[in-house]
């Protein structure tokens, strides 16, 4: 156990606890050693028995939670944590343990008052102020979701549709929304504001200062009539705003929750950067990049992430993904291909290598890597599409029929279509490829004809258009 040598440590407790049956000690230690060796399964069976004759037994209820948590069962690991902290409620590991259960079994709400617990005791731990910030974002994201599904037409929808697209820098598309906002909700607080900030962002400063004396000049609103709006402009409680929400929230309730739990998110993460470099705070730069499209930045940011956490898997996918989405993709087929010696069979990583291979013009290679993700996950449509566009480009129609079929769902451009097309008409099978060929030019059509549309909708005007 003391040089981590795990399963070697297991046959010998096994053989001590027969000599020994019973023995809570020895118990709790073999089910340590399957927990640190990655046999979760069986260690959660011996620290459940641990736990049947030493019920308040700290370190079986954190292992078993531990466990509970390499199992992907967070729902099961609250409540071990929980009696954990009611007699430690110091113990801040059990504490950071409890709010990833939360955030991880879907309960943001409870898992933000677990991360303000722990900013609270330990002002200087990064994964806090991390966690903090990310718990608001899934509560202001469930704020919106269910606005949308109580009134998907609603003024208050279009009003954080462009908060997000600000955020991506899609100003345009912010301006749009911004204005159906105030076409219904003129006296809204905060529109002229935020629509100062696209302008400015825009170069047109003197059509910024309008909407902010606009701002300025709008009525204080009725604090009886909206009091969410009174408290989110004074800045008062935002906490209060945020976890109040009734069983049957209005629209306007829903939508001043999301504004509350965006700017406790953004409190926490201005927290989070004034604290020295961490994992955490690259992993939140290069995340805030690939959402502006700034992927060569987001794949700067992980790199940066993994000098300070060499070797973390988890950072070195968000890195291929970011180089793929950067087009770098012989940089990321050389990172894909270093997890494939360690893992051969993962699907995503054989997609990765395979599309790579296929986008550097090398179909051929591009082949097994794509039929081995097929095999680790028959349900990926975006391999079956590149196979089938390899197996295409070889000359393989046949082959490759069946594969561009199956992932014609996901053909946004119309170039599936084009391509299917064109393997029915190299296989002799003209009027497949007539109506193909036909609904390929629908979707160009319908394209170009949304795209002109937007750009109709979407100028940004002067204040008095």
């Amino acid at each position: 156990m003391a040089h981590h040598e795990y399963d070697k440590a297991i046959p010998i407790y096994e053989q001590l606890m027969k000599a020994m049956p019973g023995d809570p000690g020895l118990l709790f230690n073999l089910g340590l050693a399957e927990h640190m060796a990655g046999h979760e399964q069986e260690s959660v069976v011996h620290f459940e028995e641990v736990l049947k004759t030493q019920p308040k037994f700290v370190p079986a209820l954190v292992s078993l939670a531990g466990a509970r948590l390499a199992l992907d069962e967070p729902q099961l690991a609250i409540a071990p944590l929980e009696k954990t902290l009611a007699q430690e409620p110091g113990n801040q590991e059990a504490r950071g343990m409890l709010a990833s259960a939360f955030e991880a079994a879907g309960r943001p709400e409870q898992a933000a008052d677990e991360y303000r617990k722990l900013t609270a005791a330990t002002p200087s731990d990064p994964r806090a102020w991390s966690g903090l910030g990310t718990s608001y974002e899934a509560v202001a994201t469930r704020a919106f979701d269910r606005l949308q599904k109580i009134d998907p037409q609603s003024p208050y929808v279009s009003a954080l549709i462009a908060d997000t697209r600000v955020q991506r820098r899609q100003y345009r598309s912010a301006f749009f929304f911004y204005q159906q906002t105030l076409k219904r909700l003129p006296k809204l607080h905060g529109i002229h504001a935020a629509l100062a900030t696209v302008y400015r962002k825009t170069d047109h400063p003197d059509w910024a200062d309008q909407e902010e004396t606009k701002e300025r000049l709008l009525p204080p609103p009725d604090c009886h009539a909206h009091p969410h709006e009174c408290d989110f402009i004074a800045g008062h409680d935002l906490q209060a705003i945020t976890f109040t929400a009734t069983a049957k929230p209005t629209p306007e309730e829903l939508f001043w929750q999301a504004k509350a739990a965006n700017e406790l998110a953004l409190q926490a993460f201005f927290q989070l950067g004034q604290l020295p470099p961490s994992v955490e705070l690259h992993r939140l730069k290069a995340e805030i990049a690939r959402a502006q499209n700034e992927d060569m930045e987001s794949v700067k940011e992980w790199r940066a992430a993994l000098q300070l956490s060499p070797g973390d898997p988890d950072l070195e996918r968000e890195l291929i993904a970011s180089l793929f989405m950067a087009r770098d993709y012989r940089s990321a087929l050389a990172e894909a291909t270093k997890i494939l010696q360690i893992d051969p069979h993962s699907p995503v990583m054989n997609f990765t290598a395979g599309d790579s291979l296929l986008r550097l013009e090398e179909p051929e290679k591009a082949v097994p890597y794509l039929k081995a993700a097929l095999a680790g996950d028959p349900k990926m449509l975006p391999a079956d599409a590149s196979l089938g566009l390899a197996l295409a480009r070889l000359g393989k129609n046949t082959e490759a029929v069946p594969h561009l079929e199956k992932s014609l769902q996901l053909d946004d451009d119309g170039s599936l279509h084009y391509q299917l097309a064109r393997a029915y008409q190299a296989g002799g099978e003209a009027e497949k490829a007539r109506t193909t060929m036909e609904k390929y030019q629908e979707i160009v059509k319908r394209n170009q004809e949304q795209k002109d549309e937007v750009a109709r909708e979407a100028q940004i005007v002067s204040p008095h258009e």
